[in-house]
């Protein structure tokens, strides 16, 4: 048991010595940034801080340069635990419609994904023709394509959820086609040729030998799709000027100057993402080892 416990605590404390880093790095970030602003009050006030006021007034700022990480933990609790879910101030309210558009986006960009992997690893004409536009899309900046999608949808109707599922899309499928490709692309000279051998056809080859030894590449792909899934959602929302999601809390903050209302929407979008890519890691355990593959 003790031997356990010290393998446990050897574990976790390189992660809450460079946590504990951080937050040191932040405090004092926000010090620096903050001061102008502390002294410029004290100098009209007519009075001298000292050290003490100083860092004191740093981190207790209204509109701060930088918050301090206790300002953004009360205001992180004030819109999730003090507010109703169904509160349009609730941090919970507006990560669910971002949640909803990154799923769906997640959904469509892997389906597209997989399809547009199988077609490149099976037709000749596909992978000369279509991986190099594959590639090439993802050099065209999100945020210029952004306003373009949602313009032109619009235009023929559809808005809300969709266009936003669209931006989500767009990010998110590159990631599996290029681990799909790789998956499919990984079983050997000899397995493919033992495979002839037994006289398989190309489902049976594609169901039982190249998707099995995909999954491990398709699930490093999804953590990957899923992240930028939630980054297309969010940037789906700012040139909509939507007024729900946390591209939403993101914008309102910046028109307003509200830094630490920004600064919780980001910590609570870091922390959604860090949940499904967690969710994700959770199911690659699961069907690797149902497989023997972990």
């Amino acid at each position: 048991m003790k031997r356990k416990g010290g393998r446990t605590m050897r574990s976790v404390l390189p992660v809450f010595t460079v946590v504990g880093v951080i937050f040191a790095i932040w405090y004092l970030a926000a010090v620096w940034l903050n001061a102008a602003w502390a002294y410029d009050k004290a100098t009209r006030a007519g009075v001298e801080l000292s050290a003490v006021e100083l860092v004191a007034d740093t981190w207790a700022q209204e509109k701060p340069k930088l918050p301090a990480p206790h300002q953004v933990g009360a205001e992180i609790w004030s819109t999730t635990v003090e507010k109703k879910i169904t509160s349009k101030r609730s941090l919970i309210y507006h990560s669910w419609i971002t949640l909803s558009a990154t799923l769906l986006g997640f959904a469509l960009g892997t389906g597209l994904g997989i399809l547009l992997a199988v077609g490149i690893v099976y037709n000749t004409v596909m992978d000369r023709s279509v991986m190099p536009w594959v590639i090439t899309s993802q050099t065209i900046p999100i945020l210029a394509l952004a306003p373009m999608i949602i313009v032109v949808l619009n235009a023929v109707g559809i808005s809300g959820l969709l266009p936003k599922a669209m931006i989500s899309m767009y990010l998110s499928f590159f990631p599996v086609v290029v681990g799909m490709v790789k998956g499919l692309r990984s079983p050997e000279i000899m397995q493919l040729d033992q495979m002839r051998t037994w006289n398989a056809s190309a489902s049976q080859t594609f169901w039982r030998l190249r998707l099995p030894a995909s999954l491990p590449y398709l699930f490093a792909s999804l953590k990957v799709a899923m992240a930028a899934s939630l980054v297309g959602a969010i940037v789906g929302e700012l040139p909509t000027g939507a007024v729900a999601g946390l591209g939403a809390r993101l914008l309102a903050g910046s028109y307003y100057g509200q830094t630490i209302q920004i600064w919780s929407a980001l910590i609570m979008a870091a922390a959604l993402a860090a949940a499904l890519v967690a969710i994700i890691g959770l199911l690659q355990r699961l069907v690797l080892s149902r497989m023997g593959m972990a």
